[in-house]
């Protein structure tokens, strides 16, 4: 009877490592715990992006499994192997009966979330480990964001918590990561893994045990601390559990049981269904000026969907100019192809898209009297032809030839056309915007009628065969019951 409750018990309230998950979408089920809700998402998400996994037969073989084998052990052997994985951690990976009801539910209904997140692993444990190394922390805390995010990054919950760690707005601005229209850097798998590190440095600093250092990550330390003055100042996460909010109940046992499946899913017969991209296969390639992903795609033979999927950080495609500046990361063999033609995707994106960036470039000359070499430094523009423009006109701002114009941009004659976009070199610091031109103004075309004596309005738009209306259209300011003699009136 007592197995019975703890089951129903943590099917609907012990999963609540995650208070912080995207709305599902119409159709999907809504259940009560939010971290069930991160698990279906995942699964949701995963099927609908992938479809069939991989092949992992010859896994299976060497062990003697058949893809439809459920290997079920003993509660002793759970326990030998929690133990075995307490030796090697500061955390207390207690085997009692919460845990074990986590670790089996998952087992019986939720092995393909294991699957997913075994394949997202790939990408982001090595960088994991290594922050946490650097900041001394236990390597186990890794497993947080399985239960915090599906090791998604940009995986939003209901109240606005966000990434692989699932930081508030506050909380992520307080460890310094930061948003404005373009990035939101709580969606950067590096920043936001050192924000928790400190974050949970910070948090074990103050409790000294690290399950409930890991309460206060999920609850915040100001429920943590009155569960601890109403248990009586306990000083472990056991003995404090039952004054938790009942959602933060779940959270350790939620993580033991990450931990446990991640480090034990080839003997429960679970492998990866698609892998991603080994953090060590990626590169990084920073950017001097703003330019749109989609203009990388054009040029590389890679996805947008794929440049996106790496680069959660940005909020849309495109990415802007910063100092610090701002970088993509891709496979190694993409960011070298991009790093390679740099300058013909910048020259593409102006092309595109325009810019009202100044780029500088130097040059060397030698001085025809001295023969001293000279250094010369070059502002880089890129005009948009406006209406008005001529080849003449655009040069003569930027204080260089029409032939200049002419060879920097392969143009064969002096047509240029709205819209068109003109690199230009010059020594000249352009300050201020180039002005528009204005329209001109024909006054040839106009004709204008002096008012003479018993003149009306109507009359006269009779007399030059237009509509009353239409005079009136010509004369706006004109009160056309009062008219005087001398008044001109514009008639064409």
């Amino acid at each position: 009877m007592v197995n019975k409750y703890l089951m129903f018990f943590f099917l609907f309230h012990c999963f609540m490592g995650v208070s912080q998950t995207n709305p599902p979408k119409v159709g999907d089920s809504l259940h009560k715990d939010p971290f069930l809700n991160t698990v279906e998402q995942s699964l949701s998400i995963f099927y609908k992006s992938y479809g069939k996994g991989v092949n992992v037969d010859s896994v299976r073989a060497a062990l003697n499994y058949l893809p439809s084998d459920l290997p079920i052990y003993s509660d002793e052997v759970y326990c030998e192997r929690l133990n075995t994985m307490n030796e090697m951690s500061p955390f207390h990976l207690d085997c009692n009966p919460s845990t074990l009801s986590t670790i089996k539910y998952f087992l019986q209904k939720r092995r393909g979330f294991i699957k997913v997140v075994l394949g997202r692993s790939p990408l982001f444990f090595d960088m994991f480990e290594s922050k946490l190394s650097s900041y001394g922390l236990p390597i186990e805390l890794k497993y947080l964001s399985v239960i915090e995010s599906g090791l998604r990054p940009t995986v939003k919950s209901r109240v606005g918590a966000l990434g692989l760690w699932q930081f508030m707005y506050r909380t992520g601005l307080y460890f310094g990561l930061k948003e404005n229209s373009y990035v939101d850097e709580r969606m950067d798998p590096e920043k936001a893994t050192d924000a928790a590190c400190r974050y949970l440095k910070k948090l074990y600093g103050i409790y000294g045990d690290w399950n409930l250092a890991l309460a206060a990550y999920n609850a915040g330390p100001g429920n943590v601390n009155k569960a601890i003055r109403r248990s009586g100042n306990k000083k472990t996460y056991w003995e404090v559990r039952p004054y938790l909010p009942q959602e933060t109940r779940g959270y350790v046992p939620n993580f033991i049981a990450a931990a446990y499946l991640m480090t034990y899913h080839k003997e429960h017969n679970i492998f990866s269904e698609k892998l991603n991209i080994h953090n060590i296969e990626t590169d990084t390639l920073c950017f001097k000026s703003s330019i749109h992903m989609g203009t990388i795609s054009k040029v590389v033979d890679w996805s947008l969907e794929e440049i996106r999927a790496l680069n959660p950080i940005y909020k849309s495609t495109y990415i802007p100019k910063a100092d610090p500046p701002y970088c993509l990361t891709g496979p190694f063999d993409k960011i070298s192809l991009v790093a390679g033609i740099e300058d013909s995707l910048m020259a593409l994106e102006h092309s595109i898209y325009g810019t009202d960036e100044v780029q500088v470039k130097q040059i060397l000359l030698k001085d025809s009297i001295s023969g001293d070499t000279i250094k010369k430094t070059l502002n880089i523009y890129y005009h948009k032809v406006q209406t008005g423009d001529v080849l003449k006109s655009v040069a003569s701002y930027y204080g260089v030839s029409s032939d200049q114009i002419m060879n920097w941009n392969g143009l064969k004659t002096s047509n240029i056309y709205i819209g068109q976009h003109l690199r230009i070199e010059t020594e000249k610091k352009i300050t201020a915007p180039k002005p528009k031109p204005k329209p001109v103004v024909n006054t040839a075309t106009r004709k204008y009628y002096t008012v003479r004596s018993g003149d009306t309005f109507g009359h006269i738009a009779e007399k030059h065969k237009i509509s009353q209306s239409r005079l009136k259209r010509l004369n706006p300011r004109v009160n056309i019951n009062r008219i005087s003699i001398g008044q001109k009136l514009r008639i064409r």
